[in-house]
């Protein structure tokens, strides 16, 4: 088949689809072999960036998706839909990234996570499809698992988890309260440098009290410009 037509039928699959289409999809439709598929839409991706269009194909797990570019969406949400823009509150925020985070993770986990019912937050994000059930727990009881959906991702630009921001490395302290390692790090630095500080100072004043020699630190930036 030729590149050129091939294009053009990927074009018109993801824009008729609009969602998420499966590279598996795209294959067997186009009898091709996924790294021809994979090539192909990358030459759709620079042909769209390279003519300056409205739209973009981004990747999905383990598909793509044809969408409007992001910094269009003030021009075409007032024309092409009237619904209210979802609306997530902290607490839905909060829901939402410990879903992202823990893929297959249960109500009761969310909640003593959070330490609140979550019943209100999870449908609200139910409704917007951005989570969805996965399954059922081998926990007792068989509580439902969730995770985030294509959704979630095209919504907050992510191709993938993998490609979600790292989570700082934390400990709890001997009162359960987390500590977050890179402040305590940061903490002992900056404590070590204020004793060298003073310990260079107090050196300096001993040199110069009683032996009325040059201290050390002045006599270091004579000899480096010389």
């Amino acid at each position: 088949m030729e590149i050129e037509k091939a294009k053009a039928i990927i074009e018109a699959i993801l824009f008729a689809c609009g969602r998420e289409v499966k590279v598996n999809e795209l294959m067997s439709t186009l009898e091709l072999s996924g790294e021809d598929v994979l090539n192909i839409v990358e030459s759709l991706k620079v042909d769209y960036e390279m003519n300056n269009r409205g739209i973009e194909i981004i990747r999905v797990n383990e598909g793509f998706q044809l969408t409007t570019k992001k910094e269009y969406y003030e021009y075409i949400y007032p024309i092409f839909d009237k619904r209210s823009k979802p609306n997530l509150t902290n607490a839905a925020l909060e829901t939402l990234s410990i879903v992202a985070y823990n893929p297959k993770i249960t109500k009761p986990e969310i909640e003593a996570v959070r330490g609140v019912n979550s019943d209100g937050t999870m449908y609200k994000l139910l409704e917007y499809n951005l989570i969805e059930a996965v399954g059922k727990s081998e926990l007792p009881g068989k509580p439902t698992m969730y995770e985030v959906t294509p959704e979630f991702y095209r919504m907050f630009g992510f191709s993938n988890m993998e490609e979600l921001p790292e989570l700082p490395k934390y400990k709890l302290d001997e009162n359960q309260q987390i500590v977050i390692d890179e402040i305590i790090e940061e903490n002992k630095e900056q404590e070590q440098i204020g004793k060298n500080e003073n310990q260079e100072i107090y050196n300096n004043e001993n040199n110069v009290g009683a032996r009325g020699t040059v201290p050390k630190t002045e006599r270091t930036i004579r000899e480096r410009t010389k």
